[in-house]
């Protein structure tokens, strides 16, 4: 029995296939941590979807910022983004089965040490209030209130934590953090215009990670999301996203061994629209 996270998949079937074949994976008794953007930009997020709800069994799947856009285009709240890839979610049969089951899915987990997370976490959050805080946004989003909470969850107001948060912007403040961050002040406050390199983070932040005296320091974090910062591990903290979309490599870790296992980026994950976009 063995128990991999895997990075950023985005629609890459093809490259999220071969790398599963690489670790030689075993429905019968191996585990899979996905850390978030499983759909969106890849021309198999279709296939992903239904691969993930087929084995659901073997899977721990934490919330992306693509996978709740594609709740949000759904449910026809805003419209579909250049560049998305969610129409073959949006016109199958078994859409509605499919979505259901992404929407139930957890924006944290922890286990063993390790608490996954797609994109970050707040300074002043323990471990145990990161895990409270995101039982917050799963209860509303997995009840009858979530097209309440899907209408209203965009914004990047207000973009710091206070224990006096309430309703939506609570809630906004703890999605954003779970689902969108990548660096903040000292003080927490989050940034989320940058989406660039270590080395061109502007004066006055830092990759939340890198924050002095951070509360969850001593817990293991592994994320994705920050496809830039590439493959990191270190001071306990695992940074899986390393671009297979965008032409790099879809990575795995082994959680008892914290060995890395990458397979390339597929050509026929890319579609058209995206070449378009990066050209």
């Amino acid at each position: 029995m063995a128990t991999y996270a895997i990075g950023d998949i985005q629609g890459c079937y093809h490259a999220f296939q071969a790398l599963l074949e690489r670790i030689a994976f075993d429905e019968k008794s191996d585990q899979l941590w996905l850390v978030g953007d499983l759909v969106n930009r890849g021309s198999g997020s279709l296939e992903v979807l239904r691969w993930c709800y087929a084995h659901q069994d073997n899977l721990k799947v934490v919330l992306g910022n693509h996978d709740l856009h594609a709740l949000v285009v759904a449910e026809g709240i805003v419209s579909a983004h250049k560049g998305d890839t969610l129409n073959g979610i949006l016109t199958a049969d078994d859409r509605d089965i499919l979505l259901h089951w992404l929407r139930h899915q957890r924006l944290m987990y922890s286990e063993g040490g390790y608490l996954m997370v797609h994109a970050g976490l707040l300074p002043q959050w323990s471990t145990e209030q990161a895990l409270g805080y995101a039982a917050e946004v799963e209860s509303v989003l997995q009840s009858d209130e979530y097209l309440y909470f899907l209408r209203h969850m965009y914004g990047n107001l207000p973009d710091n934590w206070s224990d006096e948060l309430a309703g939506i912007d609570r809630l906004r403040v703890i999605t954003n953090a779970a689902t969108r961050l990548r660096i903040c002040a000292e003080d927490g406050q989050m940034e989320f215009k940058f989406k660039g390199e270590l080395e061109d983070i502007p004066d006055g932040f830092m990759p939340w990670f890198d924050v002095p005296n951070r509360a969850t320091r001593d817990t293991q974090v592994i994320f994705g999301h920050w496809s830039a910062l590439g493959l990191q591990q270190r001071e306990n903290i695992y940074a899986l996203d390393t671009g297979c979309l965008w032409g790099g490599k879809l990575t795995a870790m082994n959680l008892d061994t914290k060995a890395i296992i990458q397979v390339d980026s597929h050509p026929l994950d890319e579609p058209i629209s995206l070449k378009a976009i990066k050209d």
